[in-house]
């Protein structure tokens, strides 16, 4: 039987009133939009200033990131001396977006102009998740050496790869390691290691994507080079995807990414990332000698590269200006797709693709494969929460930890995400590969899983991951033992007899009269939004469901209705849906003059050329 996951409604401490005033007084904004912005530690007209206004000027210097000058003069002595360099990232889509991003900012300086993508120095190399697994693998430095590459640069992973690396070195296979997940106790002996999660690293913003340690790298080199910052910039669309899709927070420096990146996507959906006119090369400008560095990457017109446009018409083609939340749900999944359900090399060369024709057909293969993930994720899901209901402790378990050998490994992350929207609570989904059980771990707010799979550590072959989300590999035999210790190292970590709760953090309380247009346009000046940054959430009580509008949507547990509030609004009628909140329907049925309260946020609504103000259900209360 499946659990309602019990909510708390926990509200923002009143910001201090003279950072209020003083903002309302300084600034043309209304109190609420104040009130907000001193909840979030803005609390000056120059801070709110630089915040709703983010410029890359203020981006901090790559070179305070510890090792880069150690990467920026081996890259560079690659790019002079000829050298072949391979350009490794995950398979997700923080990892595709790095790759396609050095690799397109690279190649035209490691390239003589019409070099063949086949004859270029510069490759891409996504390990193939069922054979080679998360990160470097050992087949991939074997790749590396056999096919004449003298340096690896890694994206998105490799921190934790210290045996991998250690043999590279014994192979005679450079490595510059950029990564943005923990360390672990020892780093890897690689020629640099980019993290700015190191201990020892400096770098003022410790938050960065995965594509965002790439952009650094390459942010150095265009200042080493002293090269124009067009290019460099333009590279940003993939970097908004990558912070979008990585769950980073949408602070500090992830800000002005993120707000230039989505630019580049809202200035014109159907731009092309077109390719500079060649310039004029000697005889001596060949692949057998080095390439001149005067040269430049590519500036595009603003805009988006082909790839990006041709998913944009597949992920949304009539919606309006994109956000962060659009890239999420329209974009990530069909890049991560590639990588799920075959070869993330084709989502690679979407990203790379120079023509619009080239790009939609390699935009057309990933979203069939898309297509075959949601399938697939469908049934792996349905079969997971079966397992949890048929099991007598399922529903009371502290956390969950199944194991099928026959699951696909490539969606076991939405799958655990999954289950953990349905139940609440750690949760750890495994399958078996080359005789490992293999898998993923999703966990709820304010609930450290990687802390856990450390404690577990004895009975893992390996781990990596985020508080919130890992991934780990085990032997078979192991997956009892660590399904009960799991269970202890979880419930060991929570008040006794108590389910997690799901927190719901509320930003103040207000009347239905003043959610207006203007006021969503005001609440707009907020974005981009995303994690350190969330949408704004209200609370609003005396509401009343206006009587015969309660209704069902859909098949998956959703509901709409309209609300009033007759005493602070008399009139007004606000239009509302809730997703995943049908389990109220036979109350709000039952009780059709009850006196509600709900959390909510506010959005546009556009419906056949309609424009509605509506409500975003979070939650319901009843009042007594």
């Amino acid at each position: 039987m499946s659990v309602i996951p019990l909510k708390q409604w926990v509200f923002a401490p009143d910001p201090a009133p003279e950072a209020v005033a003083t903002l309302t007084r300084t600034l043309p904004i209304g109190p609420v939009l104040a009130r907000l912005l001193a909840q979030r530690g803005i609390e000056t007209a120059a801070a709110a200033q630089a915040f709703f206004d983010p410029k890359l000027t203020d981006l901090p210097s790559p070179w305070l990131m510890c090792d880069m000058d150690v990467a920026i003069a081996r890259l560079r002595r690659a790019l002079e001396e000829g050298e072949k360099v391979l350009v490794l990232g995950d398979y997700d889509v923080d990892g595709i977006t790095s790759v396609a991003l050095v690799v397109s900012y690279l190649r035209p300086l490691a390239d003589a102009p019409g070099t063949p993508e086949e004859l270029s120095r510069l490759q891409p190399y996504i390990p193939d998740r069922h054979r080679e697994g998360y990160g470097i693998s050992m087949q991939a430095v074997d790749f590396a050496k056999e096919h004449g590459f003298s340096l690896v640069v890694t994206l998105d992973c490799g921190i934790k790869a210290l045996e991998q690396v250690a043999y590279a070195n014994t192979q005679g296979v450079d490595f510059i390691v950029c990564d943005h997940h923990l360390p672990g106790e020892e780093l890897p002996a690689a020629l640099a290691v980019l993290d700015p999660k190191r201990p020892d690293c400096h770098y003022p913003y410790p938050d960065l994507s995965g594509c965002g340690v790439g952009f650094k790298l390459m942010q150095a080199l265009t200042e080493q080079l002293d090269l124009p910052l067009a290019p460099l910039y333009a590279q940003l669309d993939l970097v908004a995807v990558s912070i979008a899709a990585d769950v980073v927070p949408v602070t500090g420096e992830n800000r002005i990414l993120a707000a230039h990146g989505l630019r580049r996507f809202n200035v014109t959906q159907a731009a092309a990332f077109a390719p500079a006119e060649p310039q004029a090369y000697t005889a001596a400008d060949t692949l057998d000698g080095p390439v001149p560095l005067h040269l430049a990457p590519p500036s595009p017109p603003d805009g988006l590269r082909p790839g990006l446009a041709a998913l944009h018409e597949l992920a949304a083609p009539r919606q309006g200006p994109l956000s962060l939340s659009s890239l999420v749900f329209g974009f990530a999944p069909r890049i991560n797709a590639a990588g799920r359900m075959g070869d993330a090399h084709r989502a690679v060369n979407m990203l790379l693709a120079p023509t619009q024709q080239e790009a939609r057909y390699t935009a057309e293969v990933v979203d069939h494969m898309n297509q075959e993930r949601r399938l697939s994720d469908a049934r792996t899901t349905q079969e997971a929460l079966a397992m949890i209901e048929a099991d007598p402790l399922g529903a009371t378990a502290p956390a969950t930890v199944l194991y099928q050998p026959h699951w696909p490994q490539g969606v076991l992350g939405i799958v655990a995400s999954r289950c953990l929207d349905q139940y609440y609570r750690p949760t750890v989904i495994l399958t078996e590969r080359d005789g490992l059980a293999t898998g993923s771990a999703r966990s709820v707010a304010g609930f450290d899983v990687h802390e856990v799979l450390e404690a577990c550590a004895p009975l893992l072959r390996q781990f990596g991951g985020h508080k919130a989300a890992a991934g780990l590999a085990l032997p078979i035999e192991n997956v009892e033992a660590f399904r009960e210790q799991f269970m202890r190292e979880v419930a060991a970590r929570q008040p006794a007899g108590q389910r997690p709760v799901r927190p719901i953090d509320v930003d103040g309380w207000l009347d239905l009269r003043q959610l207006t247009e203007e006021f969503l346009h005001e609440m707009s000046q907020l974005e981009p939004f995303g994690p350190g940054n969330p949408q704004p959430i209200f609370a609003s009580t005396d509401l009343r469901a206006v009587p015969g509008s309660v209704r069902p949507v859909g098949v998956a547990g959703h509901l709409k209705m309209r609300l009033t509030q007759p005493q602070q609004s008399p009139g007004l009628v606000v239009e509302a849906i809730g997703f995943g909140l049908g389990h109220y329907l036979p109350r709000l049925l039952d009780n059709p003059d009850a006196i509600l309260e709900s959390c909510y946020m506010l959005e546009m609504n556009e419906f056949r050329g309609s424009r509605t103000l509506q409500l975003r259900l979070m939650d319901l209360r009843w009042k007594e």
